[in-house]
């Protein structure tokens, strides 16, 4: 008897585990700081597949503007690294911090990055 009730929990565990993985979308929380460590608000945010879009500035996936604790969101991302240019008036992103490491599939990734 005991046999039998432990079969219909292990498949109801196993999917409420897969339907959850299934429920949350990769995303990404992006912080911009200066150098001081101050957020920015109004930055422009591009992310880009490739290192080759990412120099020729083309094929942008997402595009964004941080808020006004410098906190840019994107929703629906694929689990992969991403190029990305921040920039806010003669401010930007550029000699550092240009590359988002593998995003986690159904996770909520974050990163901060600091433009001078």
């Amino acid at each position: 008897m005991k046999k039998l009730l432990i079969l219909p929990f292990v498949l109801l565990l196993t999917t409420a585990i897969v339907s959850q993985a299934q429920i949350f979308n990769t995303s990404l929380t992006l912080t911009v700081l200066d150098d001081l460590g101050n957020s920015v608000e109004g930055a422009t945010v591009q992310l880009f597949e490739t290192e080759a879009d990412y120099l020729a500035e083309t094929n942008v996936v997402i595009e964004g503007v941080t808020d006004k604790k410098g906190v840019l969101r994107f929703k629906k991302l694929e689990p992969k690294p991403y190029y990305m240019i921040v920039r806010k008036d003669d401010l930007d992103n550029s000699g550092g911090g240009e590359k988002i490491g593998q995003l986690e599939e159904g996770k909520f990734n974050k990163a901060t990055v600091i433009i001078q």
